[in-house]
This record gives C-alpha cells, structure tokens and sequence, in this order.
C-alpha cells in the first residue's frame, strides 16, 4: 500500500498557504502532514500540490511530488491534507470506497485495478474518476477550511500531542528557581522540558489548563510565564514573554510580549513588547517593537475575514492577524481584527491600523500601498534573513517567489489604485 496526500482549497487558506502546501501547516506540536504518516509508520507516500510550489516540496520533504506514477502497481490510500487527523482515525486497512464531508473528498482507497480503469493525465482527474467508480462514505471528521480553524483547534491538538508522545519530567537543565503552578505532585506530569532545552530562574510554567512541553534546545529565559497548553518548538527562545494559553511556537523563533493562542510556523521574530493573538505567522516574520494585533471587536460581534477577496463572517468573535512569510513590520504597526497580511511586504506604522487585506510584495507607508522596490531588494532580503538562521534561499525559492509576485499582481495593483483614489 502506498499513501497518497493531496492539497485542495488552498485558496481558502492564503495567504499562509502561499509558500507551502496546505498539509505543511503547523497545528498542535506538528504539521497537518505529520499527524497524517504518523498513523502509517513505514508505509511509502507521496504528495500532490500546487505545481508552483513543487520545487521546495520536493526539496523540503524529500519524497515523490505531483507524480502519477506512484499512483499504479498497488493499493493507494489518498488522504485530504487539510484534514486534522487523529491516532488510528483512518486505520490502513479496509474496502474501496470514497470519503467524502460534503462537497469534500477526504479520502479514497483504491486497488491497483480500479486505478488503472480510472488513469487520467492529473491528480484531479484521477479523484474524480475514482469519486464516481466507487461506492461514498459519509465521514466527520475534522477539516482545515480556513485559517482560523488552526487556531481554534490548537488548543485541544497540543494537549492531544502531549498525551501521544508520553514524555514527561525535566530532561534538560532546569533552574531550581523556576516553578511549576499550581503547587501539586500531581501535575509535574504535564510540564516536558526536552534534553538540550534551559529554563532559567524566574519562570513559571502553568498547567492548570493544560500541560507545557519544551523542546530540544529551547531556552526559557526569566521573567517569562507560559500557561498550557503550549508548546516551545526546538531552539527558540523565549524572551521574558508572557505566553498565554493556546500558544504553538515552532523551531528557531524569538518571542517575547504577550502572546495569545496564536501559531507561529517557525524562523520568525516577535522579540519585544506588544500584542499578537488568535494569529498564525508564517516564517521568516519580524514583528518590531510594540507591533500590536487585535483580537476581538469593541461590540463583541462575529469578525469579517477576506477570503479570495471577499468579506466572510468567521462566525467567531476571536479572530487575529494571519501574516505571510516573509513580512516585516516597523515598530508601533497595529493590524486591525481578523486582519489578512500578505508575504513579503513591508509595513512602516502612521498611527492608525492597517486594512484588513495588505497585498504582498508591497509596501505600506504614511496609509498608502505601493510596490516599493521590487523583487529583487526583496529577496536580497530574505536570502540575508535566512543566512543569518544557517538557512539557503534555493534557486526553488526563488522561482516560487517569482510565480508569486505575479500570481498577487492584480490584488496588489488594486491596493495601489484604492490608495491612489484617495
């Protein structure tokens, strides 16, 4: 049996969804992808994305990508990357029959026969054929449709990983001046500090509402309060940060301020002072001081979200920022409730919030959105950010980015009118 993970309704997900496939987003300890193979152990798989981004697929996984190949000579399990699994949700083995919630495909089992009667020449294809050969299934499952949805599923995700990787104690070098809260025996049980992680004095670990797991090579430094549910990703370093509930921080990242139920991917630096929740940031982010996102509406009411462009109620009253790769803020940046931040743009602060929908490759500076400098100072940039981190912007990268800068012209050229109107 082969695995076969394939990517739809990527749209629905920009702009963190722009740079990488849809089952590379972080949800919990780990990417949607890895809550999917660690159900098959040993088991060879392949994926299917976006052609664009096939490149740095390949490249950042190391497996078969968008190749039809993979796909005859024995049974295949596909599996919807957008869907959240559980342990043992979808167990290897079984008859062929479509999954489907909906409109959505969320998985199909195949026979190498039933393949081969429904060969086409895209994956596409191959899943429609196969959606009218075989007999549906009506499955509930858990389905990534938007950005928010990582967010409100973190929480329960995180303390789902901790129970499935069972580790538990102080592995690494843990002050005898840092604290556990609330003062029990019982609860050592839900704090993690992995072998290589330091946690200095003055830090105070809260699991009253969830457990707390620190990886390898992290660092806590003092005056720093995390609540669980969290997680800490390898070689990040937390800066005096006051860490609430429902936080996910992936490798190599810089927090300090205040963070609340927000995901950050990883690579990306949120160092100093200031406000970032209900968010998810992509990599490779710098967030200056005091760069503040809202969260929720001074009413209370449902936040409107864009997605493909358009205004849609997320039909939840917490809703943050959602920032792609790449970004900087100046210092004192505010982004407004339920705000949509495109990748590699630059954002200099005016006093007032940004709108809702900031293109990518752009500039904004004194309320007005304009192309800035280009591409090229742009990716100057990034090759400069990620050499600092020991990281190489790949001839991939680049190509990728160079179908995205035009991929995002028309929203950005309509930012630039709106702005020049004004």
């Amino acid at each position: 049996m082969k695995i076969c993970i394939f990517e739809d309704a990527s749209e629905n997900l920009f702009p963190i969804t722009y740079t990488r496939a849809v089952f590379e987003l972080r949800c919990g300890y780990v990417s949607l992808l890895e809550r999917i193979l660690r159900n098959y152990p040993e088991t060879p798989w392949c994926v299917f994305t976006r052609d664009y981004l096939a490149g740095v697929v390949k490249n950042r996984l190391e497996v078969p990508v968008n190749d039809l190949s993979q796909l005859k000579d024995d049974t295949v399990l596909f599996v919807n990357g957008r869907w959240l699994m559980q342990p043992d949700e979808l167990p290897p083995e079984g008859p062929e029959a479509v999954g489907i919630q909906g409109e959505d495909i969320v998985c199909i089992r195949a026979t190498a026969e039933t393949l081969e009667k429904c060969a086409a020449d895209s994956l596409e294809k191959v899943l429609a054929n196969l959606k009218e050969a075989l007999p549906a299934v009506e499955m509930e499952v858990t389905l990534i449709n938007y950005p928010w949805n990582l967010i409100q599923e973190n929480p329960d995700a995180m303390t789902a990983d901790f129970a499935y990787l069972g580790n538990t104690g102080i592995q690494g070098n843990c002050s005898k001046h840092a604290a556990i809260w609330p003062e029990e025996d019982s609860v050592s049980d839900q704090v993690y500090v992995a072998p290589g992680a330091e946690v200095h004095p003055f830090v105070v670990f809260d699991v009253e509402h969830g457990p707390v797991y620190i990886d390898e090579g992290a660092i806590i430094y003092p005056h720093t309060r995390i609540e669980g549910p969290a997680y800490i990703g390898k070689k990040s370093y937390i800066v005096g940060g006051k860490i609430r509930e429902g936080c996910s921080i992936g490798p190599v990242c810089r927090v300090g301020g205040e963070v609340e139920e927000a995901i950050i991917h990883g690579y990306s630096n949120k160092y100093h002072d200031g406000f970032l929740g209900h968010a998810y940031v992509g990599e490779w982010v710098n967030l200056g001081a005091q760069t503040t996102n809202s969260d929720l509406k001074n009413d209370y009411g449902t936040v409107e979200i864009y997605v493909r462009g358009k205004l849609m109620d997320s039909e939840d009253t917490k809703v943050g920022a959602f920032i792609g790769d790449h970004t900087k803020t100046g210092i004192g940046c505010l982004f407004n409730t339920g705000s949509m931040v495109g990748m590699m743009s630059v954002l200099l602060p005016d006093g007032e919030p940004f709108p809702k929908l900031v293109p990518s490759f752009c500039w904004f500076f004194r309320g007005r959105v304009s192309r800035g400098r280009g591409l090229k100072p742009l990716l100057a940039t990034a090759r400069t950010a990620m050499g600092r981190r020991g990281v190489e912007l790949t001839d991939a990268d680049v190509e990728m980015f160079e179908s995205l800068y035009q991929m995002t012209k028309p929203e950005r050229d309509e930012a630039i009118r709106k702005t020049r109107r004004k």
